[in-house]
């Protein structure tokens, strides 16, 4: 069963994008898309994932946890500043807006796609803590993708992000019905 793309369900939301295609560089996107998903890189992530998993932070305020994990990854990333730093990404030839995105779609606010194509992507997921997704996704259009690939713990947050949005919508229509 083909997907119409009028029947393709997508709600506002302004992420930006960088991808290539995915038959250019297949070995060093595979290694970067397993890279990303180890917490971006994260030595304090992966403690804590240990931890977690060890039971030694069962008895804390894991509110509390969150927030200082994030102030180290804050200070890393404000070390690696100074150090000038960057971090290890594969250089992706295109950048583009998304505009609009579903649970397994998104589009694009400018025509660049070509159809049938497979793409090796990053978004830039707008969500606490800001990181880079990595993605694979297949160009149904010029403007239209469906996530072909994603990393279990980034697909629950597009998810996420896809449900806020659609509150976000609803709340705004009912306003206007005021």
């Amino acid at each position: 069963m083909s997907e119409k793309i009028e029947d393709i369900r997508l709600v506002p939301a302004p992420i930006e994008l960088e991808y290539s295609e995915a038959a250019t560089k297949p070995e060093e996107f595979e290694r970067e898309y397993h890279r990303l998903s180890e917490s971006d890189d994260d030595p304090i992530g992966q403690w804590l994932k240990l931890a977690k998993a060890r039971g030694e932070t069962s008895e804390t305020d894991t509110v509390l946890l969150n927030l200082i994990v994030e102030l180290h990854r804050k200070v890393d990333k404000l070390e690696a500043l100074l150090k000038n730093e960057k971090p290890k990404r594969v250089v992706l030839t295109h950048k583009a807006h998304i505009d609009s995105i579903g649970y397994e779609h998104f589009k694009i606010k400018t025509p660049n796609f070509k159809e049938g194509t497979l793409y090796y992507g990053r978004i830039a997921m707008p969500v606490h803590p800001k990181r880079d997704v990595a993605v694979y996704f297949k160009a149904l259009s010029s403007q239209i993708a469906k996530i072909e690939k994603m990393h279990e713990r980034d697909i629950k947050e597009w998810n996420s992000y896809v449900a806020a949005r659609e509150r976000v919508l609803i709340r705004e229509m009912k306003e206007k019905r005021r």
